[in-house]
């Protein structure tokens, strides 16, 4: 079975490129026939323009198979009770841990009591311990804990067996283990010998969205039925017990979680999500921001994760020309319109200014993102950094939600915290049927990566399954929002 599908796949793709290779042959000689002619020049432009549209047909059939991809369902981890760590106690633990100098303690305190973290997020067993067990089997363990719930609880809902799981895609930042975490998977539940498995890793919090490009490009390039995207961080490994400064925010922000999600590219599967765009955007070729983040020693030989100065005004230059390669696919033509009017008059009003010798101060317009989508999912990276990105976009309140909220319960997950806040949407029952939702990523590299999903399924989640659609929202949700 597996060797007629490589063998379909293998001549479609030739079938393609032989048609594309006439059509381009055939064009070439018209624009050689009408060369040796000598007719008009309008003539030239036969050959051209249907050159031209073939290409326009080839990326709309690409991008037409990219649209059916959907997602089926997903779940979250909620972990169990005994792994709650409040902000107190865990004040507490790492006075009681003996490896950190009074300046670093005072420094954790500090960012943790101002990033807007609540009382009821989650650390692995291994950093419950004095000192912290940060070996190579207690990270196992972990990985454990994490992904089998999720996604016997993923398979549970969707009723689709692991055997039916074609490809794979698992995203771990910090901990790349041998055999791999996606063969972790697949020896557990039993994976058909033709799965697809694919490990990422120091992918950063922008790694779920690659994931979902990754598992979209092989439903759109193999006969595959279904793609899992894993997205967790084994924190295990990753907390760091030195001195530096720039180590210990880690520390301070990342805690507990892992989603896991089902795509489909069947027009038969019912699903509850249309991807209707990927957008990925990295200056990785800049130096400044390639060191805006890395693991490394510090001087005492103890390895952890730093964010480099100036890793703000990094993040700001790359959101930029990530927003501008975005926004021409998402936004409204009315709000491009208003925007391109906006930008024009901006750029008059200071050449004005500039001949007159003085300066209006006003910043550049931005185009108004909340006509792109209903709902936003943001990077989860404490309360700050929430704000400040959600008012660079011109969000309010509502818009910021379901980040905030994430994060306070939760704390950051890194890649499965954007899953978190959209089960925080679906349990508050706000994304109805024709809604999208924008997917919003940044990791280190640095890189920003965007997933805008349409919802097509009714959204009557809560009537249909119960307490159970409320996923790690279960038994907490009516107690959210709270603002301080």
């Amino acid at each position: 079975m597996a060797m007629d599908m490589a063998h379909k796949d293998h001549l479609l793709a030739a079938y393609h490129g032989l048609l594309a290779a006439a059509c381009l042959l055939l064009c070439v000689l018209a624009e050689a026939l009408v060369f040796a002619l000598r007719r008009s020049f309008t003539f030239y432009l036969v050959p051209v323009s249907a050159m031209l549209l073939l290409g326009r047909y080839r990326r709309r059939a690409a991008g037409g198979a990219g649209v059916r991809v959907g997602l089926v369902d997903f779940s979250c981890l909620k972990p169990p009770r005994r792994l709650r760590l409040p902000v107190a106690g865990l004040l507490e633990h790492l006075e009681l841990g003996g490896f950190f100098d009074r300046g670093s303690i005072e420094f954790m305190t500090k960012a943790i009591r101002s990033s807007g973290m609540g009382n009821e997020t989650y650390l692995p067993p291994a950093l419950h311990y004095l000192p912290p067990a940060s070996t190579h089997a207690h990270a196992i363990r972990e990985a454990h804990m994490l992904f089998f719930p999720a996604l016997d609880d993923l398979f549970g809902k969707s009723s689709v067996p692991p055997s039916a799981v074609g490809a794979l895609v698992v995203n771990c930042s910090g901990f790349c283990p041998a055999p791999s975490l996606a063969a972790i998977i697949a020896n557990r539940y039993r994976m058909r010998a033709d799965v697809k498995l694919f490990n990422l890793s120091g992918m950063g919090c922008s790694a779920g969205s690659i994931g979902v490009d990754v598992a979209a490009g092989l439903l759109r390039a193999h006969a595959l039925s279904y793609a899992v995207v894993v997205s967790a961080e084994i924190l295990t490994i990753g907390w760091y017990c030195g001195k530096d400064h720039g180590k210990l925010l880690l520390n301070c922000n990342f805690r507990t979680g892992c989603s896991a999600a089902l795509l489909t590219n069947s027009t038969a599967v019912p699903v509850k999500y249309r991807l209707v765009n990927v957008t990925r955007t990295n200056t990785t070729a800049n130096d400044r921001s390639y060191r805006a983040g890395y693991r490394e020693e510090d001087e005492e030989g103890i390895t952890g994760f730093t964010l480099g100065q100036g890793v703000g005004r990094m993040v700001s230059e790359l959101l930029r020309a990530h927003l501008l390669t975005l926004s021409l696919s998402i936004l409204p033509w009315r709000e491009k319109a208003r925007f391109a009017a906006a930008l024009l008059l901006s750029m008059r009003r200071r050449r004005r200014d500039k001949l007159a010798g003085s300066s209006s101060g006003a910043s550049a317009p931005m185009p108004d993102f909340r006509a792109a989508a209903d709902h936003f999912c943001l990077p989860s990276s404490g309360k700050p950094m929430i704000l400040r990105l959600g008012k660079g976009l011109g969000l309010g309140e509502r818009e910021m939600e379901a980040a905030l909220m994430t994060f306070h319960r939760f704390g950051n997950q890194s890649a499965a915290s954007l899953w978190y806040q959209l089960a925080y949407l679906e349990a508050k029952g706000r994304v109805r049927k024709g809604d999208t939702v924008w997917h919003l990523g940044i990791g280190s590299g640095l890189k920003a990566n965007s997933l805008v999903w349409e919802r097509v399924a009714v959204a009557d989640d809560l009537a249909a399954g119960g307490l159970d659609a409320l996923g790690p929202w279960m038994e907490c949700i009516h107690q959210y929002p709270v603002w301080e």
